[in-house]
């Protein structure tokens, strides 16, 4: 047995010299040879991805594999812990507790006790550094499977394999074999379609199954560190990344095109969201939300200003790849891997906007914000012209927005709330200059869990509880506190024709901004 076992192995590094020696190292793209560079002690395991592919006499898979190695740079394993202000870790373990709200009790303790408390990287795992030559090649190889077996798989294209089946994660969480699990799981499926051809009936069975052992739970909020296939069969449970990560693990096996979009901050409502999105042999992309609604039954909840595309691939236009004068861009839109696709769900306006840059000598990238949990975080990004206008693309209408520059890891406004209409015009939301108001003040809102994303009630306010009125004039300015009664609120001398926002005193502060219409309150 030791001396077959040996034969083996010097057949195979035979077999790996001599594909090697039919694709030599400068003969590989330019990226795929970066990265080898940049895997340093793990290149070995990258190159017999590449001899394996080359030996393979289908060139395709080659390419496929040139594909993955020259866009792996910066996919990784990340994992998150809970620190206090100084950074000191804090034990705390979202799964401990049987429901959110106990979860949330302790939580808001553990704050009391320590102070403002919040997630950081506990550590990031490169893919480049650890990924085995098995492991990518059976990626690889199941991956071609799907797509030239499955009939409702063969009508893709190769670019569209290659972005929406061939990768083998789906966010951060950790590289773990999926692929021939729920192969073999849905390998019925076929015999039980109307049309075995078509992607979306698929899709649906699919999705119908994965509604069956996975679902939302609103603790995993509290667990930031994206599960693996492991832990979410040990589970069963997840956040909407989960879902939608479950959901592309069982239908990219079975040769479907998925990904996953998302709204990095909601415009009218607090926290995030993401979605899985199909796409059709003709291009179309439907939404759907995987382990919960199905393609063409789904809608968005609440209105986003941006959505974008999660990819494999590297996006070489965003913003990551542009020359900018700042040293620190907002974080997450210095990404390589997302590209926009806002005009996909609805319709949308490009907004220039003219501003006076504090400093503009080293400073040239602006960003356009949303209000979300008590703050106006970046949702795109525009570089500034020699004439100070900034041109932000393919913006969402009928939403409150607010351009800022990244100062010292914290957006600094520069422009007054703006509201986008319907017909694209720009409502500066700014004090009428000498005009007051009286405002009788009969609702503010309140957070609530729906499903895999959160969302906002109206709510009158409640007896015995203080709030305080704010307004917008280069930044927030209070208008005094009232005690609620089971009367208005009112408060005297209000500016008039501004956005205001009315905060219960304790709270989380992620009541939703209103301007006043008639009268009457309209929610942002």
């Amino acid at each position: 047995m030791r001396r077959r076992l040996t034969i083996l192995a010097l057949l195979t590094t035979l077999i790996a010299g001599i594909a090697g020696a039919a694709t030599p190292q400068s003969l590989y793209p330019d990226n795929v040879t970066q990265a080898l560079e940049k895997s340093d002690k793990n290149r070995g395991e990258l190159e017999k991805v590449l001899a394996y592919c080359a030996a393979a006499n289908d060139s395709l898979k080659l390419q496929a594999a040139y594909f993955l190695i020259g866009n792996m740079e910066g996919h990784s394993y990340v994992t998150y812990f809970l620190k206090d202000t100084v950074g000191n870790a804090i034990d705390f373990s979202a799964l401990n507790y049987p429901n959110y709200d106990s979860l949330t009790a302790d939580f808001k303790q553990l704050e009391a006790k320590h102070g403002t408390l919040d997630f950081d990287r506990k550590e990031t795992v490169e893919d480049l550094d650890v990924i085995t030559a098995d492991f990518l090649i059976k990626q690889i190889d199941y991956a071609f499977k799907a797509w030239r077996e499955r009939p409702w798989a063969k009508k893709l294209t190769f670019d569209q394999f290659c972005e929406y089946v061939l990768p083998y994660r789906g966010s951060n969480e950790p590289l773990e074999d999926w692929r021939a699990t729920f192969w073999s799981k849905y390998q019925y499926l076929p015999k039980t379609m109307a049309d075995s051809t078509d992607p979306l009936e698929a899709s649906k069975k699919i999705n119908d199954d994965v509604k069956t052992w996975f679902a939302f739970d609103e603790r995993y909020y509290f667990h930031p560190t994206d599960q693996g296939i492991t832990e979410m069969l040990t589970n069963h449970k997840g956040r909407c990344e989960d879902m939608t990560n479950a959901t592309i693990y069982a239908m990219r096996a079975n040769g479907l095109a998925v990904t996953s979009d998302y709204t990095p901050f909601w415009a009218n409502c607090g926290n995030n969201h993401a979605w899985n999105a199909i796409l059709t042999p003709n291009g179309q992309v439907i939404p759907f939300m995987g382990a919960e609604s199905n393609p063409g039954d789904y809608g968005l909840a609440h209105k986003f200003a941006k959505v974008y595309r999660k990819t494999y691939g590297k996006q070489l236009q965003n913003l990551a790849f542009q020359p900018h004068k700042q040293e620190k861009l907002a974080p997450w839109l210095a990404g390589k891997n997302y590209k926009d696709v806002t005009a996909e769900y609805g319709p949308v306006c490009n907004v220039t906007r003219t501003f006076s840059f504090p400093a503009p000598d080293t400073i040239d990238i602006a960003y356009i914000c949303v209000f979300n949990e008590g703050e106006w975080k970046p949702i795109h990004w525009s570089r500034r012209t020699d004439g100070g206008s900034v041109t932000f693309t393919d913006m969402a209408k009928d939403v409150v927005l607010l351009v800022g520059l990244y100062v010292d890891g914290k957006i600094q406004p520069i422009s007054e709330p703006f509201l986008i209409r319907d017909d694209c015009s720009v409502q500066p939301l700014k004090a009428t200059q000498g005009a007051t108001t009286k405002l009788e003040l009969t609702a503010t809102t309140a957070r609530v869990l729906e499903v895999s994303t959160d969302g906002v009630s109206k709510k009158p306010p409640a007896p015995g509880t203080e709030y305080e009125l704010f307004y917008w004039q280069d930044g927030w300015q209070s208008l005094g506190k009232a005690v609620a009664s089971k009367d208005p609120l009112v408060f005297e001398k209000v500016p008039a024709g501004c956005l205001y926002w009315l905060v219960a005193t304790g709270s989380d502060k992620d009541e939703r901004i209103f301007t006043i219409e008639d009268g009457k309150q309209v929610w942002w």
